[in-house]
């Protein structure tokens, strides 16, 4: 009789341990998907103008028409706070399997009212086909600036820097093969001058392209943060790079170029993340 009360109660500490261990991952999981953190990144470069100095960028990328409070009220309360010199959006503000303008907008009317707004292409703009016209004529009424493979000025008291936008290789050719290509082409065309270089594209893993072009910064998104991150290890897949994506969230330097990929906010294919909270990225730039 001791011996199956005794197993009773092993049994019974087992189901406790596990069921415990299942509400903690159940709320890591909750908090991590229905949470948006902020994430800060000090810049420095030795070509960046002395007036540019502490100047604070907010980046946000791939919102995928996620909605965090109504009208997207937790993000826009962040931005609010930030009190960000510019705002760049880098890509999928829509998604092309549940495409909803309207929660796009809403966001980017309010984004507009806190510092000006600045965005490039993703791939699921070049996926939604038609219905990316409309989406880019309500961001304009917006004013908000969207630059198309082309180059335009930040000034900053009596100096300026160069910021870049691309649209995503996907408007020209789905074929992954040739896609490093399409960016490397138009970064040619587009005749980058001396100076600080400031990149807005959406694909990191054409990280390499970037350094050959010697951009100082570049601000990208579309890895989603891997999805799934393991701890030490980092992202488990990442669009276009497969599994264990080499550039999936954070920062990467080589030679004169900087690269910071956001993990995002919103989610396409996989509804879900693990370990890999959306974010607000914020950079500050400091010159050397």
């Amino acid at each position: 009789m001791k011996k199956v009360k005794h197993n009773k109660k092993t049994r019974k500490s087992y189901f406790i341990k596990i069921l415990t261990l299942l509400v903690v991952f159940g709320t890591i999981i909750v908090y991590g998907n229905f949470t948006i953190g902020t994430t800060r990144y000090k810049i420095t470069s030795n070509r960046l103008p002395v007036t540019f100095k502490e100047y604070k960028i907010a980046q946000i990328s791939d919102l995928h028409n996620s909605e965090f409070g109504q009208g997207n009220s937790k993000i826009i309360n962040i931005l609010k706070k930030e009190n960000p010199n510019i705002i760049v959006i880098t890509g999928d503000l829509v998604d092309s399997s549940n495409t909803d303008i309207d929660i796009a907008i809403k966001f980017i009317q309010q984004a507009a009212k806190i510092a000006p707004c600045y965005y490039v292409t993703g791939n699921h703009e070049a996926w939604i086909g038609d219905l990316y016209d409309e989406l880019e004529e309500q961001l304009l009424d917006a004013d908000v600036t969207v630059l198309h493979d082309e180059m335009i000025t930040l000034s900053n008291g009596k100096d300026s820097i160069q910021l870049v936008g691309l649209d995503d290789p996907d408007f020209t050719d789905r074929a992954t093969y040739v896609q490093e290509s399409i960016l490397d082409a138009k970064l040619h065309n587009i005749g980058l001058e001396e100076g600080f270089k400031l990149l807005l594209s959406h694909r990191p893993e054409a990280y390499e392209v970037y350094v050959t072009h010697d951009i100082d910064l570049v601000l990208s998104g579309h890895a989603h943060g891997g999805q799934f991150r393991i701890p030490f290890i980092g992202g488990v897949i990442a669009p276009n790079q497969g599994f264990f994506p080499k550039y999936d969230a954070g920062e990467y330097n080589e030679g004169n170029t900087t690269m910071v990929v956001s993990r995002g906010i919103g989610n396409s294919i996989i509804p879900i993340r693990i370990n890999n909270r959306p974010e607000v990225i914020i950079v500050q730039l400091y010159s050397q």
